[in-house]
């Protein structure tokens, strides 16, 4: 009897262990393996309603009891009483059950088992196996095994950081790959960064080349070393005139790493703004890690609108670099794309190339800053108009369309920023709307420290415009409820609001889809 009960616990044990690595290794690879964000989901999901970027002291309120505290405060009791049956029921609830709504499948973004996924998963067990059996030698035999499966974030914290300097000599190897074939192949190379506005600005050079040919970009978010370098071992093929790099960071020294292999003739920095700083911690240090992007580059297109991109060409010049300003805004820009009633109107160097009507969704400022890089490319300023006629949207960046219904929608869910959230806004504001307007958003992310006030001031835009405010998740909800000061409501899942809506808005309505969290958030 005894034999099948110590069974029965090592396999509850197992399973627990199984179920935390399944939901841990999720968010670890949605988060490109930072082992840092590991402490900080832990956060979001074990105090579902006081986030990283929480309320300020004087209004947080106390944080709610969730089923995890309570297992931690079980835990302590019985592993104080000497209560080691005990020990593992409480770790084998809090294995399979905690936290509450993080998913072992996932809903929107499932594991992938990539080689690097199975390496971690694969040396953290070890790692845990070995720790579990060394309690074989110990006083209380159970006790290690359950601390297994309560550490599994922080072994795969220390797993993950320990495998770094391998992988990293492993990615180098197609790093090796890529340089080559740059060299081989010797395009143009246009480096785009900022805050937001890479992606967009990049498809938009690339409608206004389309005619030429030969032009290669990056993919969708393959803007770290590990994208970008299977991006051109995959793509750049022989002949190919001009590659178009996207190139995000996480911190300083990441972007001047992808530099010193691809090379950017011309750089484009289209916004410097309070994105990833959760990790980056102040905008000094953003603004920093974006310039990297310059050092090497002949020829640098800056969006002179945004207030701290304003001062760089000054400083560029003096550093004998070719500075080519865009805005929409700034009478003094090299490039502008005015919008005005619904039309474009475009100026280069003061002349004034021609109007054109504007495409609902497309940033002026991201269009300028592409006519900027094109014309370094050596786009002729006479076909300016005629190819900025080409420019599309990009998907999921405030696509505009009218359903079957009849309801407007305003699709704006790949990312969200403080300036892109106002502008998506301002959309749905000035679409003609006979009935009404509604925003469904779980809120902005990796904000720090301004997270909860940036989200805090777009709900109170929202109730000043007179829309409905729908919440997705939990991840923001108290920020937004604070700010919308009026009936909000709430959904878990995005699907759930999105059959709201549907079932209640009719034709004369419009709803604006704001962000869409992966459901690793809570």
């Amino acid at each position: 009897m005894r034999v099948a009960l110590d069974v029965g616990a090592v396999l509850a044990l197992v399973a627990a262990f199984a179920a935390q690595m399944l939901r841990w290794l999720r968010v670890l690879q949605r988060e490109h393996y930072d082992p840092s964000a590991l402490r900080r989901f832990l956060g979001r999901w074990t105090s579902p309603q006081v986030r990283a970027a929480s309320a300020p002291r004087r209004v947080r309120g106390q944080r709610p009891l969730t089923l995890s505290h309570l297992l931690v405060v079980a835990l302590f009791v019985t592993v104080v009483a000497r209560l080691d049956a005990l020990v593992i029921v409480v770790t084998v609830l809090y294995g399979v059950l905690c936290p509450v709504g993080l998913s072992i499948k996932g809903r929107t973004s499932k594991l992938e088992w990539t080689r690097r996924l199975t390496t971690v998963a694969v040396v953290a067990s070890a790692v845990s196996v070995v720790v579990a059996l060394l309690g074989l030698f110990a006083p209380r035999p159970w006790l290690l095994g359950a601390a297994a499966v309560w550490a599994v974030p922080v072994v795969l914290d220390v797993t993950t950081r320990a495998l770094a300097p391998y992988e990293s000599r492993r990615a180098q190897h197609f790093v090796d790959l890529a340089t080559a074939r740059l060299a081989r192949v010797a395009p143009r190379v246009v480096a785009i960064t900022g805050s937001y506005g890479k992606t967009s600005t990049k498809n938009h050079l690339i409608d206004l080349l389309r005619g030429d040919g030969g032009v290669v970009a990056s993919p969708r978010s393959f803007n770290n070393r590990a994208g970008l370098s299977r991006a051109i071992n995959e793509n750049l093929a022989d002949g190919s005139r001009v590659f178009i790099a996207e190139m995000g960071t996480y911190g300083p020294g990441e972007i001047r790493e992808l530099c010193s292999w691809c090379v950017p003739e011309i750089a484009v920095v289209t916004a410097i703004g309070p994105v990833h700083l959760e990790r980056m911690k102040t905008l000094d240090g953003v603004e920093g890690a974006k310039f990297e992007v310059t050092e090497r580059a002949k020829a640098v297109v800056v969006n002179v609108d945004d207030t701290r991109l304003a001062r760089w060409p000054e400083r560029l010049e003096s550093l004998g670099v070719r500075v080519r300003s865009a805005a929409s805004t700034r009478a003094d820009a090299s490039v502008r794309v005015v919008l005005d009633e619904g039309h474009w109107t475009i100026i280069v160097d003061g002349a004034t190339l021609g109007t054109i009507d504007a495409v609902v969704g497309v940033q002026p400022t991201n269009l300028a800053c592409a006519i900027g890089a094109a014309l370094e490319l050596g786009l002729p300023v006479l076909e300016v108009v005629s190819r900025a006629r080409a420019v599309t949207t990009v998907p999921n960046r405030l696509n505009v369309t009218r359903a079957a219904s009849g309801v407007v929608v305003l699709d704006d869910t790949f990312n969200a920023n403080p300036a892109s959230a106002l502008a998506a806004l301002a959309a749905l504001t000035a679409e003609r709307l006979a009935g009404r307007r509604v925003v469904v958003t779980p809120g902005m992310i990796e904000l720090g420290p301004d997270q909860y006030p940036e989200n805090l001031s777009f709900a109170k835009k929202v109730a000043f415009a007179g829309a409905e405010l729908v919440v997705v998740g939990r991840t923001n909800v108290r920020a937004l409820e604070a700010g919308f000061e009026g009936s909000v409501r709430r959904f878990e899942h995005r699907d759930e609001a999105v059959a709201w809506v549907r079932s209640s808005l009719v034709i004369g309505d419009g709803v604006l889809y704001l962000n869409d969290l992966p459901d690793h958030y809570p």
